[in-house]
């Protein structure tokens, strides 16, 4: 092979080295930076083929789509003294390449400084409303503030924030194992408060019916006492006519009734004078004593 031969072959791959590098592909989902010798000369934000100076410039693609930051569990303190565990993440898109190139240019970089900026907004906002508000409804208003306060600064980056959101919102350990004792204790007491009550209003319920068992008791008494004393009155009554009306009739009555009583029991043994008004029937049968 000739010299004149293998020069033209080393052109030709220099040619084809030097033309494979003039071109490069913008895909739709990134934007690109053309730099030439480190400074930027051309900004491309549309898809499709485009051409460079090879040797001299080279390119550099930022991300065209919305961006996850995941910021690591920050520490704040709010308004009334409580330590809280946050854990926040922001969504944001790269909007001017150029002057994110030119302010962070690497994402690790970028990491670092919208990370203190997310958590000096998030002490910033947080930091003066007391715990309660953090984990209640007013939680969403909250974070549209750090957003905000995150979006103006994030300009200066050529990010735009979308959204600005906490995952999670937890106690540290040790307070949250305090908490809990607390409000174990406040549920035991809140218990024995009721138990209390409870049993102070069965004793009076018990005194009550114990008081109207008393009154029905002794008014049932009264009744019966002056029903029989009715049924007695009755009864003295009916047989003082029965024995105004035969006195004879009504003394022998009574003294077979007596008569029934004493000598009731086989081995009934009893001392009385033959004169004793008890036998007054045995000695007349007419019942005339002698």
């Amino acid at each position: 092979m000739t010299p004149k031969r293998i020069a033209s072959i080393v052109l030709i791959l220099i040619v084809v080295i030097l033309g494979s590098s003039s071109f490069f592909y913008v895909d739709q989902r990134v934007q690109a930076i053309v730099l030439q010798f480190g400074e930027p000369v051309r900004l491309i934000k549309n898809p499709g083929l485009q051409f460079k100076i090879p040797l001299m410039q080279n390119v550099e693609y930022f991300d065209k789509r919305l961006i996850l930051f995941d910021n690591p569990r920050e520490e704040i303190i709010s308004a009334d003294k409580k330590r809280l565990i946050v854990d926040a993440f922001a969504r944001y898109r790269i909007v001017d390449p150029l002057r994110y190139y030119q302010s962070v240019r690497y994402e690790s970089a970028l990491r670092n400084r919208l990370g203190s900026i997310l958590n000096d907004s998030l002490r910033q906002v947080l930091g003066r409303v007391p715990l309660n508000s953090v984990i209640s409804d007013n939680r969403a208003n909250l974070m549209d503030e750090v957003g905000q306060i995150v979006a103006e600064e994030a300009k200066e980056f050529g990010l735009k924030i979308e959204d600005v959101r906490i995952k999670r919102a937890d106690l540290p350990t040790a307070n949250s194992e305090a908490i809990f004792r607390r409000m174990q204790t406040e549920r035991q007491q809140e218990a024995a408060q009721f138990r209390a009550e409870g049993e102070e209003e069965a004793r009076k319920i018990r005194a009550e019916s114990e008081r109207e068992r008393t009154v029905l008791l002794a008014n049932a008494e009264r009744d019966g006492e002056i029903l029989r004393g009715q049924g007695d009155a009755g009864k003295n009554k009916i047989l003082g006519e029965a024995f105004g009306r035969d006195p004879d009739f009504f003394s022998f009555y009574r003294s077979m009734q007596a008569y029934v009583l004493a000598l009731d029991s086989e081995d009934t043994t009893m001392v009385l004078s033959p004169d004793s008004e008890f036998f007054n029937f045995f000695g007349d049968l007419e019942g005339i004593k002698d």
